[in-house]
């Protein structure tokens, strides 16, 4: 995943992925432009592995997230020094997620990303909506699905990591790892969706397995 050489930057051909357009509008009598970008909407899903207790990450390497860790004079050079600029600069620790580019359920697609992703067969009846949002509302605004799903060490398959050239590795964390995550000044480089996903988990589920795991504890100690 740091084996990173050969960068550069080079001029967008036509993408599938990202389309930059001016927009032009009038409001209150005044013309005015924004440039924006069109998008694929995407899903995010929150994954807990309930017979270990721990949450499941995705980590990778995002070149947005290192090309913004690139000095402005350092990027007009025709190869960026990997030495100064290391590739760890740009990996980013995440929840499972995968753009919207089929058509189908949003749901299944989020089954088949936490499939590729993090290994784990899923249901699409094991995902529980959480919210939907638009995410960078002052260049695309377009909507992510993020959704819940609890999976068990025997969902595990040989999947995972990723297909075709993505590079992923799945990390996983404990509650009080992630209650650590939380209380820091900063989770950089991952996403807001990762920041709200670590506050809806502890808010909504991580008392129900800290009771859980206390009473196992007791049980334990009673036989």
């Amino acid at each position: 995943m740091e084996d990173l050489n050969e960068v550069y930057l080079s001029p967008l051909p036509d993408s599938p992925y990202v389309k930059p357009f001016r927009f032009n509008y009038t409001q209150n009598g005044k013309k005015k432009t924004w440039d924006l970008l069109e998008i694929h909407d995407s899903v995010a899903i929150i994954v807990f592995n309930i017979t270990r207790r721990v949450m499941i990450f995705v980590k990778q390497f995002r070149p947005a997230v290192y090309y913004n860790c690139i000095s402005r004079q350092d990027r007009e050079s025709n190869n960026i020094d990997t030495k100064k600029y290391p590739a760890s600069l740009g990996v980013s620790l995440e929840v499972c997620a995968g753009i919207i580019d089929k058509n189908m359920p949003v749901e299944q697609i989020a089954k088949e990303e936490v499939l590729e992703e993090c290994g784990y067969d899923v249901k699409v009846t094991d995902l529980q909506k959480v919210l939907a949002y638009r995410s960078g509302v002052g260049v695309e605004g377009a909507v992510q699905y993020m959704f819940y799903c609890e999976v068990t060490d025997d969902m595990k398959t040989e999947q995972g990591g990723g297909v075709d050239d993505e590079i992923i590795e799945v990390v996983e964390k404990t509650i009080p790892e992630i209650e650590e995550m939380l209380q820091s000044q900063s989770i950089l480089p991952s996403p807001p969706s990762m920041v709200y996903a670590l506050m809806w988990f502890i808010h909504h589920k991580a008392d129900k397995f800290r009771k859980t795991f206390e009473r196992t504890c007791v049980e334990c100690k009673v036989k």
